[in-house]
This record gives structure tokens, C-alpha cells and sequence, in this order.
């Protein structure tokens, strides 16, 4: 394996796109194991027979590789050390049969067989435990690794992440509306939030010379938005160095469909001109309308950045100019990725691949299902470190981004013999002379033996339109990478469809990282791994071609919003995820809890968490279920992120999560507590006790509850709260003696515990408030009286405002049973709400097992479930946002807040639910007024 070096000068082709790795093993290993896996075993290593003979080998498992030889192992051939991980682990033994299934000539017209399978070094075994926390008995997993890309270099700064977030959030602009004020005032329009500044064409230094900014008008004479339609010889580079965005346009305009929901047709300099244009671009899950004015920037009334072939169509300059000010600046377009581009113009999900060393067996196949299912494709050629769009001998540029216009296999006749050949399509987005020069290019002898009716068929001319034709061995001998965007269903036409175009199935989901509620850290974090959102995924049918019966499957998991806060200091997370395969059994569970994780492996992942916008893998798994734990790769890093699946069958998705509700209170706290009966000698002795707290009126208000509970709960408070939460002009008033042997606090733990082991006495909740039963217990109703008339504090000496329990959560408690919202409580209320805070104590006291008085904020979503609450991960990111504190934990006095507000709306709405049917009505004013008052 190849392991990061944070000295090492990363390659600017960096990616973690591609091949995931998937581990036989884990397939064949039961649920829970009899006999775990010794601590030299992993499921990942090609060197553990106790577990499966297979290897990876480029996420196709299990069956691609065939397992070794019991005698031993063949060397391995010398392989290229990268210091980081790629495409996956390969394996020992026969080469991979999902290669290119066709025949193919002799190696003398630049064709050749297909690439074979590359083989790397073994995995050494023996990994130490992942965590310190993870015991031997666990499934070892290969530990996660995560990989650091310096977003300071230009090709890692993904669409111009840097720049981005510069510009003024302020409300939508609707290109409609906007275009109907200019045309009213007779005005062309002037965008304020793009103006024509420098600002908007660099960010990290002053232009060097003096731009102009121009209207179309004034640049040429009678400007057009589109010159006899669009192609994509319409998309020539300027000086930015945005070729991957020329690549990702010049792929757009093969597709109508698509050119058109990014490009709109009422975009015009004639009907209703009014200096106002607008274009769609794909974010986050949803199409976002970017309107500017048509103020291009010129040097000596020449265009600087994107143009046209034809000096008077505009199309391609003023999308640049919108792309460019949706991530702030010009400069912000210097620098990126293809991929993320066309993934910005089409809502698909994109993979790259490494080609040098590493090409995948069946690549050719791959891009052939793309190409029928309207993929777009880009390549490019790692750049010279000393010089700026080098050319090689060849005729290709480094560090430049071609587009892939079309695959063939072509028949080819030679006096010797015939058959075909794989022939690849690029395009220079210079869109001039600078093409590749050798077999296969404009004017090159090998054409000679390509059939007329073929040549025909491959639309072939020899013009220096920057286009040209090569073959598929000279493509990945020549090129380092290639980018493959895959199009979202919707994006295919039902026209697209009728003349044989697939469709991609896809399934998508929403979700957050919430500090320490679903932000879990990776499976090196196996205590809080578990916490973090899973989805399940139903793989159905194989491909119909796949011999081995298995599914591919594109999972692709992006964090979202990050580059347009990067003006404040937030960068990238490092990203990254897993897949377990699940029984119906395991699914019983939802979520699935840490044991799960503990005695399973994953059967696959992504090679490596890594801090880019996007991370998606490609896999070859067998039909059924698998559960997808997208994560970050440290614990409590917080984010929302998108996660897609896509796959060439279908499938379906949900959220393995608990379905909000009421369940059984956990055995380690207690049954519900049994109501005493009236009359009794107790009830009566808390009905003298609640008079003597309550006052004349018969009833308590907040004020004289938190009284209450600031004593009765000053152990359960934070330390600092200043006297227990008592007055300090009333506490020095009292005598020291009741604080000491014999006082409150060795008589049950103050006048709360009092009144709930009357309530509670011979119940199991008694221990909780530390009450003994029996002679000696002090619990009988007279002494009980006697420390309380002690105890009271006069209603003028409580601190409002002070430590202790809050306003907010008495006031709450009050109002979760205060049915005829007099803001009181009678005693049957109260009685009840001793119960509900008896039991809220005791789930307290089970978790805080530190005794800090705090909750850790990951344990919220048990403890809640020991009280009988079911919550799922929304409720529960919004609850931690609420009552948690900056360092992740939860308050003795918040958690009870928070059980009481679950309690509060589960009973509002289980009142209106009379049919046990989940759903409840409100009118509006039936709603501001329940949950104002709650």
C-alpha cells in the first residue's frame, strides 16, 4: 500500500476519482464471526488466505482475480512507488477477463492489445489496531488514510475555489424581472453584484495593464449571440488558463438538450436587448440562475479571455463571464478540473482515472457504455514544472485539458489481414494547428487502409480546427488522465432514448456532519464511527453484459458550500466513505450500532479521505443490499454533504435511520413508576409538602419550581453555578449546620429527592435519589416536613436571572403539563412531572458515568432512547445545535430541557393523532399557539 508523505510534491493530475478498492473477503465473513480473525489477518491483503484467497483488483471482486496458488506466491514484478493511493490494489495470478472483448490486428497501425492488468506490491499484514479502543477480537480493516492536497496549487484549487465567496450575498436576481425594469427605463444593465472592476478579474494582484470593458456593440458590429447555431469550434482559450472549462464547453455543445438548459434561448442582442443575459449552472443538487450584464473585458478592443471562431458571436464569452462570477473573479477560473466543470453543467457525477502505469483493463469498455449513455470526457497530460503549456514531440500540450469527442472501432483492411481497431476522437480547445502528429493524425498514411464508407461514417476531415484522431493504445501511452462526467437521467431526452441511449439509474440523499451528534470521524474512530448517517442502497438486477453477475455502481459523496465560505478561513474537509454489505437481520437495527462495525469489515471503500469537493469511486459488487457510511475523515469536523449513487440497473436508497416515536424506557432504568393510590399515608404527606412549596394559592409557578430544582439538583448542575444555585443574600441567612451532617444534603441529596422518595420509595427509581427504605432511612412524612419548612426560600430572595436551572426550562416544564395554560401547576401535575424528572435524573446518572455533570454530546441519541425517545439523525443535529455546548457536551439542566421539549411536541401531536396514523392537522393558529407556549 501506498502510504502518504506530506514531504512528497504531489503529482498536479491528483485525484480521488476512479476505481474503489472492495475486499472479497468480506463477502464470505458471517455477520459475527466464531473465530475472529487473527491480528496478522486482513480482508484487503492478497497475503491472508485464512480469509478468502481473492485480492483487489481495481474494485472488481470478487472473481476478477484468481486466488494464488496454495504453494506460494510469484514475485512480484517491479511496480512505480507512488506515494499515494490511486485506483486501488491489484492482485497475483491471471490477468482480469473484463478487457475489451474484440478482436484486434497487429500491433503495426498503432493498435494494440489491451493494456494488461498492472500488478503492485503485496499489502504487508500485521496492521497495529486502528484505535487504541478497538480490542484484538475485532476485524481488522486496513487503517483509513487521509491525503492533504495544497489547494496553493493552481490544479488543485477545483473551479477556483480560492476565489470563491467574494461576492455579496444579497437577494436572488431574476433575470425576468430585471430585463423588464431596463427595458421600461430605457437603461442597459449594469450588474452590482459583478461590476466591471478589477476586482471581478483578479483577487491576488493588480492587472498589469489597463483592460477596458466593453459591450458587444462596441466591440464589433452587429454582435449575435449564436452564429448559425453553436459547435464546439465556437469555444476558443483567451489568456486565462481555463482550457478545463473550454474542454467541459466544448463537450456541452455535442448535446442540445443540455447546451440549452445551461445556455437559455431567450439570451439575445436583439429581441428585448437590454444588456442583461443569463445562464443555469448545476449546484449542490439544484440549477442556479446566474444573471450579469454583457461588459466583457478587452485589451485594445480585442476580447482577453473566451471567444469565438466568428468574431461576432458571443455565447461562449458571456458564459465564461457568468461561470466566472459564480465563484468570484476570473482569476478564480485559472486552474482546475474537467470534471467538476461538466458536473456544473449537467448535475452528473464525475470519476478520473490514472492512465501512466495504472490504466484500468477495461477502460475501453468504460468509455464505450459512456458514450452510450451521452457521457462527457476530457483528458489531459501532466505539465512541465519549468514551462508553461510545453509541446511535445508529439504535438500535445502539457498541462492541458483536451476534450474526447467520440470512440470508434473501426474496421480496418490491409493486403495481410483485417479486422478492427479502437480509434479516440480529442479536441485542442485552441481550436488550431496544434494537434497530435503521429499514427492516426490529419493526413497520416494509416488512413489509407480505413474503407471509404468508414471514413464517411467517422465524419473525417483534415482541417487545423485543433481536432484529430488517434489510436486507443497512443491515447494511454500519451495521456496521463482521463475525466469521465456521467449525466444524471433527467438529462437524456426520451428522442435520446428511442435511438439507444442508456439511462443511468440514480438515487441521491441530503445530509450533515453535526459536531458531536453524526460527525463521527472514519472507521479509525470505531467509538464514534457508528454515529455518523448510513444509507442503505438495494442493488437489484446485474449488468446485462457482466459475465460474473455483479452491479456497477458509481458512489460519489460531495461537501457542499465549503469553496463560497473560504473568505473565512473554511477550506475543504477530507472526505471520504465505506460499504458494508447488510442482511435483512442487520437492517432490524436502525442505525446500526458500533458492534456491527466492529465484527465487520467493509467490502469496499474509498481509497482515501482526501480534501477535494468530491470523492466518487467506481465498483463491481453482486446484487443486494449495502449500507454507505459517508464521513469525515477526524470526528466532530462539521458539514453538509450530497451523496449520489449511480448504476446501470437499478436501484434504490434510503436513510438507515430510527423513525421518530415513543418505545420502551430502558430495563436499566425502570418500568413506568405505579401511581399511589388515594387516600394514603404518602400521598397525603406530599400533598402537605406541595402546599407547604406552593403557597396559598395551591399551585406552583416557574419561579417557585426552579427554587426547587436549584436546590433539590445543585450535585447535577455545572460546579460553577455559585451556591447550588441559592441567593446568596438568602444563603447567608441560613446556618451552616444545615449543610453539614445531618442537614439536606445527607437527607436523600435536598427537598426534590425528598418529595420524589416519598413518591418513588420501594420503586427502582429510589436509588437514583439515593433513598433507603426502613428504620434510619429519614423518608417518613414528618421529618420530611420538618427539613422542608427549613428549607423554603421566601419568593423575594430568588435569583431570576442567576445560576442554575434556567427561566427557559422551568417555564417549559410548567407548560409541558400545564393543560389549561394558567402557567401553573396543580398537585396531580406536579406529581407527574416528579415522575418524568425522576426518570430523566436516572438516564443522567447511567450516562454521566464520570460524574461531570455533562453528557458527551455522541451520547445523546442513547440516552434519549434509554427514556423511551426515538429521534433520528435531523432531530438530533438540530437538538445538539441547541443544547449542546462548544466543546460537544450537554448540561444536566439542558439534557432535562431537552426532554422535556420531546416530550412537549411528541404529546401535542399524539393528542391530534387519535387514529394512530402518524399524521396530525393544525391550523395555523392552533400551531403558533401550541408551540409558542411549549
Amino acid at each position: 500500500m501506498s502510504f502518504f508523505n506530506e514531504n512528497y510534491n504531489y503529482p498536479r493530475n491528483w485525484n480521488a476519482n476512479g476505481f474503489g478498492w472492495v475486499n472479497p473477503a468480506a463477502f464470505n465473513q458471517p455477520s459475527y464471526p466464531i473465530q475472529m480473525p487473527t491480528p496478522e489477518s486482513s480482508g484487503y491483503s492478497s497475503l491472508n488466505p485464512s480469509i478468502s484467497g481473492h485480492s483487489l483488483s481495481y474494485g472488481f471482486a470478487p472473481g476478477v482475480v484468481h486466488p494464488p496458488a496454495p504453494s506460494g506466491y510469484p514475485p512480484a514484478p517491479a511496480a512505480p512507488s507512488l506515494p499515494y493511493p490511486t485506483m486501488g490494489f491489484t492482485g497475483y495470478g491471471a490477468g482480469s477477463s473484463g478487457g475489451m472483448p474484440m478482436p484486434m490486428p497487429d500491433a503495426g497501425f498503432g493498435a494494440s492489445q489491451m493494456p494488461p492488468m498492472p500488478m503492485s506490491m503485496p499489502i504487508p499484514g500485521g496492521f497495529a489496531p486502528s484505535t487504541p479502543d478497538e480490542s484484538s477480537s475485532t476485524v481488522k480493516e486496513i487503517p483509513f488514510q487521509s491525503v492533504s492536497i495544497p489547494i496553493a496549487e493552481g490544479m488543485f484549487s477545483s473551479l477556483g475555489e480560492r476565489g470563491s465567496g467574494v461576492r455579496t450575498r444579497t437577494d436572488v436576481q431574476d433575470y425576468y424581472v430585471l430585463r423588464s425594469q431596463c427595458l421600461e427605463n430605457g437603461s442597459l444593465f449594469e450588474d452590482p453584484e459583478f461590476q466591471a472592476v478589477s476586482s471581478s478579474l483578479m483577487f491576488s494582484r493588480r492587472p498589469d495593464r489597463h483592460y477596458e470593458w466593453l459591450r458587444p456593440h462596441e466591440i464589433c458590429e452587429n454582435p449575435e449571440f449564436f452564429v448559425e447555431g453553436f459547435s464546439r469550434f465556437d469555444v476558443q482559450q483567451g489568456e486565462l488558463g481555463d482550457c478545463w472549462l473550454l474542454a467541459a464547453c466544448a463537450n456541452l455543445t455535442q448535446d442540445q438538450k443540455m447546451f440549452l438548459r445551461v445556455v437559455p434561448e431567450d439570451n439575445s442582442f436583439e429581441d428585448d436587448y437590454a444588456g442583461i443575459f443569463h445562464f443555469r449552472f448545476w449546484q449542490y443538487g439544484r440549477w442556479v440562475d446566474v444573471v450579469i450584464d454583457d461588459r466583457l473585458p478587452t485589451y485594445r478592443g480585442e476580447l482577453i479571455y473566451m471567444r469565438s471562431s466568428e468574431k461576432n458571436e458571443f455565447w461562449s464569452a458571456l458564459l465564461e463571464k457568468a461561470y466566472a462570477k459564480l465563484h468570484g473573479s476570473y482569476e478564480a477560473l485559472k486552474g482546475g478540473t474537467t470534471c467538476e466543470a461538466m458536473e456544473d453543467f449537467t448535475g452528473g457525477v464525475t470519476e478520473m482515472y490514472d492512465l501512466k502505469d495504472q490504466t484500468p483493463p477495461n477502460l475501453y469498455a468504460i468509455i464505450e457504455k459512456g458514450f452510450q449513455r451521452n457521457s462527457m470526457f476530457a483528458c489531459s497530460i501532466e505539465p512541465d514544472p519549468h514551462v508553461t503549456e510545453a509541446e511535445t514531440r508529439e504535438g500535445l500540450i502539457r498541462g492541458h485539458a483536451y476534450s474526447i469527442t467520440k470512440i470508434k472501432l473501426a474496421d480496418i483492411v490491409t493486403p495481410s489481414t483485417s479486422g478492427k481497431i479502437p480509434l479516440i476522437r480529442l479536441r485542442n480547445p485552441w481550436g488550431n494547428e496544434a494537434e497530435w502528429n503521429g499514427a492516426w493524425s490529419d493526413q497520416s498514411v494509416e488512413w489509407r487502409y480505413i474503407p471509404d464508407e468508414q471514413k464517411e461514417e467517422l465524419g473525417l476531415n483534415f482541417d487545423n480546427d485543433g481536432e484529430f484522431w488517434m489510436s486507443y493504445r497512443d491515447f494511454t501511452r500519451y495521456f496521463d488522465r482521463i475525466e469521465i462526467c456521467n449525466l444524471s437521467p433527467d438529462s437524456l431526452s426520451d428522442e435520446q432514448v428511442n435511438r439507444g441511449k442508456l439511462r443511468w439509474e440514480m438515487s441521491t440523499f441530503e445530509g450533515e456532519w453535526a459536531i458531536g451528534s453524526t460527525a463521527g470521524g472514519c472507521r479509525n474512530y470505531l467509538q464514534t464511527f457508528w454515529h455518523n448517517p448510513q444509507y442503505v442502497v438495494h442493488l437489484e438486477d446485474p449488468d446485462a453484459d457482466d459475465e460474473e453477475g455483479n452491479c456497477t455502481v458509481i458512489i460519489a459523496l460531495m461537501q457542499k458550500n465549503r469553496r463560497s465560505r473560504r473568505n473565512m478561513g473554511v477550506d475543504c474537509l477530507t472526505i471520504g466513505f465505506a460499504v458494508y454489505r447488510v442482511t435483512e437481520r442487520d437492517l432490524a437495527q436502525k442505525p446500526l450500532k458500533m458492534n456491527f462495525f466492529k465484527y465487520n469489515a467493509s467490502v469496499a471503500r474509498s481509497p482515501a479521505f482526501i480534501n477535494l469537493r468530491e470523492v466518487s469511486c467506481r465498483f463491481k459488487l453482486p446484487p443486494g443490499d449495502y449500507l454507505i457510511v459517508p464521513s469525515t475523515f477526524e470526528p466532530n469536523e462539521e458539514g453538509e454533504f450530497l451523496i449520489r449513487v449511480f448504476s446501470e440497473c437499478k436501484n434504490s436508497m434510503e436513510e438507515n435511520d430510527e423513525e421518530v416515536g415513543v418505545g420502551e424506557i430502558d430495563d436499566r432504568i425502570a418500568p413506568d413508576v405505579p401511581v399511589p393510590s388515594q387516600p394514603s399515608p404518602q400521598r397525603q404527606a406530599m400533598e402537605r409538602l406541595f402546599l407547604d412549596v406552593a403557597g396559598a394559592d395551591g399551585e406552583v409557578d416557574w419561579v417557585e419550581l426552579k427554587r426547587i430544582l436549584d436546590h433539590s439538583f445543585r450535585d447535577d448542575l455545572p460546579k460553577s453555578s455559585s451556591v447550588n444555585g441559592l441567593n446568596k443574600s438568602y444563603a447567608n441567612q441560613q446556618n451552616a449546620a444545615n449543610y453539614d451532617g445531618g442537614g439536606p444534603e445527607d437527607a436523600g441529596g435536598g427537598l426534590l429527592a425528598q418529595l420524589c422518595g416519598l413518591f418513588c420509595k420501594d420503586t427502582p427509581f429510589a436509588e437514583a435519589f439515593g433513598v433507603t427504605s426502613g428504620p434510619g432511612g429519614g423518608q417518613d412524612g414528618g421529618n420530611a416536613n420538618g427539613n422542608l419548612q427549613s428549607q423554603i426560600v421566601p419568593i423575594q430572595h430568588v435569583d431570576q436571572g442567576g445560576t442554575g436551572f434556567s427561566k427557559d426550562v422551568c417555564r417549559s416544564m410548567v407548560a409541558m403539563l400545564d393543560t389549561d395554560q394558567s402557567g401553573k401547576l396543580g398537585f396531580e401535575e406536579f406529581q407527574t412531572l416528579l415522575t418524568d424528572i425522576s426518570k430523566w435524573k436516572a438516564v443522567f446518572k447511567l450516562y454521566d458515568q464520570d460524574q461531570t455533570g455533562r453528557l458527551s454530546a455522541f451520547e445523546l441519541r442513547e440516552a434519549l432512547h434509554s427514556a423511551g425517545y426515538h429521534l433520528n439523525n435531523r432531530i438530533l443535529n438540530g437538538l445538539v445545535h441547541r443544547y449542546g455546548s462548544r466543546d460537544g457536551s450537554i448540561a444536566f439542566d439542558d439534557f432535562i430541557m431537552c426532554a422535556v421539549k420531546i416530550k412537549t411536541m411528541i404529546d401535542i401531536f399524539r393528542e391530534r393523532d387519535t387514529e394512530g396514523t402518524n399524521m396530525a392537522t393544525f391550523s395555523m393558529d392552533e400551531w403558533v399557539e401550541k408551540t409558542l407556549y411549549s
